[in-house]
């Protein structure tokens, strides 16, 4: 026997005491309004966040909007929701997303401290279509919101393989001569409409 095989021998052979996980939680940041705080947290990434009494109203608060007034193809991910003319459960190949205007998809919840939305693909065929779309419009129940990113960790889960991410703001970028530049790779505008009603 070689002497590395008795140091580690040895060393498999110790026993340690098991030592208990500190508990994660944290005397985070409360906010007195959870709504003010995700706005402005929100326009600070580009985003914009309209507050809705019920998800009845959302029509005629995107008819006021220019960008899906002038939209041509609109993909609604609203569960019984007529406000898309594309069916996302009817497109095959998530290439041929590649010209929708406006995306309409519910989010999971919000997080007040940063203004990022929690997105999953359970409800989405396709999930290319949080990012290929030009302008993106999250739906969110107000009730959803959480203060912080603690919180809002506490709240991932996922029973087996699957898609999920944080999202804020439209997209943007600040690599080209250190110059914001909003929509470079993906939605030029993002607006959120924050539902009393649950989703």
């Amino acid at each position: 026997m070689s002497s590395r095989e008795q140091i580690l021998g040895r060393l498999r052979g110790l026993s340690r005491p098991e030592v208990p996980l500190p508990s994660p939680s944290v005397n985070a940041i409360r906010y007195p309004d959870l709504v003010e705080q995700f706005s402005l947290a929100l326009a600070g990434v580009g985003g914009k966040c309209v507050a809705l009494r019920s998800l009845e109203d959302l029509p005629a608060a995107l008819r006021q909007e220019s960008f899906f007034t002038t939209a041509n193809k609109i993909c609604s991910c609203l569960p019984n929701c007529e406000l898309g003319n594309i069916s996302l459960e009817e497109i095959g190949d998530p290439h041929d997303l590649e010209d929708i205007d406006v995306a309409i998809v519910p989010a999971e919840f919000g997080v007040a401290e940063n203004g990022a939305v929690w997105l999953t693909d359970l409800r989405l065929k396709h999930r290319a279509i949080l990012f290929i779309n030009q302008h993106l419009v999250l739906v969110v129940p107000r009730r959803e919101l959480v203060p912080t990113m603690q919180e809002a960790y506490e709240r991932v889960s996922f029973s087996g393989p699957g898609f999920g991410l944080f999202l804020s703001g439209p997209s943007k970028t600040a690599d080209i001569e250190q110059s914001l530049v909003i929509g470079a790779h993906g939605p030029r505008s993002l607006t959120l409409y924050l539902i009393e009603e649950s989703v």
